[in-house]
């Protein structure tokens, strides 16, 4: 088969445009990758010969075959530059020039200054060849491991071409063969290989777009994986959802807000969805569908910001809380690919704030309770008064009448409705805490039993009252009488919360470790100090219960829910004072129609030593109103009035003593029973006439019994001016509210004793025979 060569170098020609205009087009779209620019201009060099061979014997020969031999050569080179720009070689622009110039000189000599042939043949064969080793080379250095494929085989492509060229160079040298016959055939050839290269090529930046596709791929995946890390690390959740509601990613911080396991539901129980989620509003009840996060972006297709939202987590474990954003994640078209949650926990804020709530409300109902505290005993002070005149004037009288005389009934019954009046006074005193309390060591079971045993007397038939005690020498340091004042309290409560219904009331007395979990935080805290246990007393009821509304009132003094007459909304009020006092703590369990519980807690009382001829009563006895500052005098020398004592000295003078009070009542009365005891009495309403008299004679009194609320100077004040003139003179302060506060201030100021003045009618002959002395004739 023949060649024509006019034929192969319009083929040659049209395939090396081909081969130009698609080099070109990946340079432009990749021109990070070296090599298709260098291989396009090879290109456009091998049209540049093909039209100089085509064009011998139009031109002349000294322009088309020292330009086409140039351009053929050069176009070799350019593609071997092109290999090495695309693994990154350098590529000497100015070698390059001069070596394409000085082949293009070497040619235009042995055609216009030596005109042989051979000579020209050798040196483009020789050049070819060249080009072909450092291109074989170079391959060789960019693949060393044999690795890629494609360059594998442009190596062998390379092996071949260099075998056809001294092929074409020894057919050259043969004889009977023109240069004519020779040079259509290889044109032929080197076209396949040169096809062969382009693809190859093509391959190459292929590979190449694969390899950066695969570090991308990686890259991305890379960022992917650090960014959730970054997510799961957040302390933020986060959530992502399709329009469908199912859910495409979470994070580890949604999960445990959540309550899921971290990695992951159990497969067996499929993750509850969006629509099976019960949300809560900030107020606490449940959200709308239509309030959701998630449900507001579907239907607007706008974020949502700062929504507050809670999540139950089960009977047991309460309510996550969180403030939620939403925001939508939309694809290149617009269409909505995702809904995104973001929310941060702030369920420990929520619960600081529920404390600083509760403690708040504390803080009022402690204020509230201070001022009707003040108050009430700004009233019990004028109404002991009262009633200390109706008690002593009553036993004045019973004093002055026969035994048979049928007014005794009479003043009977006024005593016994005034101290009915003293017992309220009591009550008032206990709710406001400003009720001396004398502890010792109390059983409460003993109590309790007590209690119970009154209690069942008014108990209507059809309540059943329970109690139950283990073990039963569970012991407080309290106030036996309050304490009982406390089951009482409770048990009628409950009573009333039966409303006549058939019902059961129990009462259930035990003991719980000081480190328990179910104690309130600072009783378990003084009980680890203490070193003691804490006894639990629960009073329950199956009765109507309370609702929200009244058991966030049920402390409040005066605040009854029973009809006229029926309570005085005390009850409650007292048994919160009562507990305070004796250092304890009350919660309540209620639910309407389900019943009450109250759970009192007290500390037990520490263990008893060992040593013999200690008491009990010694050992805990609480002594609030004996001052110790000046010891008092024996019993039995401060009863001078006695017909024995008279007897053995007939010169006794009566004690003097000196009574000040503000109440011309009272001055008149306790001055009465004193002188019907056989003392001496100077009663005073005036303290500067009190402090003359004791300065005007300074030995003339042997006790000073002074009321402590006066306007003016107060009773301590009086007996500091008094004991600043006679420090050995006996002082006793009497009131209607005794505080610590007051046992302070009357210790510091050398006052023998404060009395409680409720008591003081009956107590100031004991108190007076106890200080005073004797005065010698």
């Amino acid at each position: 088969m023949s060649f024509d060569l006019p034929t192969l170098l319009a083929l040659r020609l049209g395939i090396d445009l081909l081969i130009a205009l698609a080099f070109w087009a990946q340079m432009r779209r990749y021109p990070t990758i070296g090599g298709p620019g260098w291989w396009s201009f090879s290109s456009v060099l091998a049209i540049l010969g093909s039209v100089m061979l085509w064009s011998r014997g139009v031109l002349p020969d000294a322009v088309t075959f020292s330009v086409g031999n140039t351009a053929l050569a050069v176009s070799a080179l350019c593609a071997w530059m092109g290999f090495r720009s695309y693994v990154g070689a350098s590529r000497p622009l100015l070698p390059i020039l001069a070596a394409s110039a000085a082949f293009f000189c070497v040619t235009l000599f042995f055609l216009i200054g030596w005109d042989v042939l051979a000579a020209r043949q050798a040196a483009f064969t020789a050049s070819m060849l060249a080009i072909t080793v450092f291109s074989f080379l170079e391959i060789r250095r960019a693949d060393p491991q044999r690795r890629v494929p494609e360059m594998q085989a442009l190596r062998w492509l390379t092996v071949v071409e260099f075998l056809g060229l001294v092929g074409f160079a020894v057919a050259l040298r043969t004889d009977g063969l023109s240069q004519a016959d020779v040079v259509p055939p290889f044109i032929f050839f080197f076209l396949l290989t040169k096809l062969l290269r382009v693809v190859l090529y093509g391959a190459l930046v292929s590979f190449r777009l694969r390899m950066e596709g695969d570090r991308a791929r990686q890259g991305l995946l890379q960022r992917e994986a650090d960014s959730r890390a970054l997510i799961d690390n957040l302390s933020a959740g986060v959530m992502v959802f399709r329009p469908d509601h199912s859910l495409s990613s979470i994070n580890a911080a949604a999960r445990r807000f959540l309550g899921w396991s971290d990695g992951g539901a159990n497969p067996a129980v499929a993750e509850p969805s969006v629509d099976g989620w019960k949300m809560l509003r900030e107020d606490g009840q449940p959200m709308r569908r239509h309030e959701m996060p998630f449900e507001r972006v579907l239907a607007t297709g706008q974020p949502v910001r700062s929504v507050v939202i809670g999540m139950p987590q089960g009977t047991a474990q309460g309510v996550n809380w969180a403030v939620c954003n939403a925001y939508p994640e939309n694809n290149a078209q617009g269409g909505l690919r995702h809904v995104v949650l973001t929310f941060i926990d702030i369920t420990p804020l929520k619960n600081a704030q529920a404390q600083q709530k509760h403690l708040q409300a504390q803080l009022a109902q402690s204020q509230k309770m201070e001022a009707l505290g003040t108050l009430a005993g700004g009233v019990a002070h004028d109404f002991n008064n009262i009633l200390a005149a109706i008690l002593g004037n009553a036993d004045l009288a019973r004093q002055d009448l026969p035994p048979d005389s049928a007014s005794r009934e009479s003043l009977h019954e006024i005593s016994t409705a005034a101290r009915r009046g003293r017992e309220l006074v009591r009550q008032i005193l206990a709710f406001s805490r400003q009720q001396p309390v004398e502890r010792t060591r109390v059983n409460v079971c003993t109590v309790l039993a007590e209690s119970c045993t009154l209690l069942r007397g008014a108990l209507p038939p059809q309540v059943e009252l329970v109690q139950s005690c283990a073990p039963d020498t569970l012991s407080i340091e309290a106030d036996a009488t309050q304490i009982g004042q406390v089951v009482v309290n409770l048990c009628t409560n409950a009573i009333h919360a039966l409303d006549g219904r058939p019902g059961r009331i129990e009462c259930v007395v035990d003991a719980l470790p000081g480190h328990s979990s179910l104690l309130p935080p600072e009783l378990a805290k003084a009980c680890v100090q203490l070193g003691v246990e804490a006894v639990r007393l629960r009073v329950s009821d199956n009765g109507c219960g309370m609702a929200e509304a009244v058991r966030n009132r049920m402390f409040e003094p005066f605040f009854t829910t029973k009809p006229v007459g029926r309570g005085t909304g005390l009850g409650l009020p007292v048994v919160l004072g009562i507990v305070q006092v004796h250092g304890g703590a009350i919660e309540v369990d209620t639910e309407p129609g389900r019943g009450t519980t109250f759970t009192l807690y007290f500390p037990a009382a520490p263990e008893l030593p060992d040593a013999p001829g200690e008491t009990s009563s010694a050992h805990n006895r609480v002594e609030p109103v004996t001052m110790d500052s000046i010891p008092p005098v024996p019993s039995s020398a401060t009863s001078p009035l006695s017909d024995h004592a008279m007897a053995e000295d007939p010169t006794a003078v009566p004690p003097h003593i000196l009574y000040l009070d503000d109440d011309d009542t009272l001055v008149f009365l306790v001055r009465r029973l004193l002188e019907r005891r056989g003392y001496r009495v100077t009663a005073l309403t005036s303290q500067t006439e009190a402090i003359d008299a004791v300065r005007a004679s300074p030995n003339g009194f042997q006790l000073l019994l002074t009321d402590f609320n006066m306007p003016g100077m107060s009773g301590l004040e009086v007996a500091k001016a008094v004991l600043e003139i006679n420090p050995q003179l006996p002082v006793a302060v009497a009131s209607g509210y005794i505080t610590d506060e007051l046992q302070v201030q009357a210790r510091a100021a050398g006052v023998r004793e404060v009395v409680f003045k409720t008591d003081a009618v009956e107590a100031f002959c004991e108190v007076v025979a106890r200080l005073v002395r004797p005065e010698p004739g």
